[in-house]
């Protein structure tokens, strides 16, 4: 992970942590810190327990089970190269499917940021 993603990535997480008491805007920080993440083994898994933490917070017992899933799984995923890119990390979203990976992020993952 290169020192600007690394940097967009702990910012996110930063920014989840700030938004507190607003789940709401927790939540978006960590789906993209989850998006920059995802081809990283552990940054990917550190935002999957971020996410999971969040998730026992707002008591949604079915959001913390599928984030227990994705904490066995993310680190594999990503040494593997098997990840669904742009999947936000929620349990809505589905395990496997990829999805529309936001403009400013597809811009710092291509080193265009």
């Amino acid at each position: 992970m290169s020192p600007v993603v690394r940097a967009a990535f702990e910012a996110e997480l930063a920014r989840a942590s700030a938004a507190s008491p607003d789940t709401a805007a927790m939540w978006t920080a960590l789906e993209r810190a989850h998006i920059i993440s995802q081809s990283w083994p552990w940054p990917h898994t550190r935002a999957h327990w971020h996410m999971f933490r969040l998730a026992v917070r707002c008591r949604d017992r079915s959001e913390a089970v599928g984030q227990v899933v994705r904490l066995l799984v993310a680190g594999v995923g990503s040494a593997t190269g098997r990840v669904p890119h742009g999947n936000t990390g929620r349990t809505r979203a589905g395990l496997f499917a990829p999805m529309p990976v936001p403009d400013d992020i597809r811009a710092l993952l291509s080193g265009g940021a």
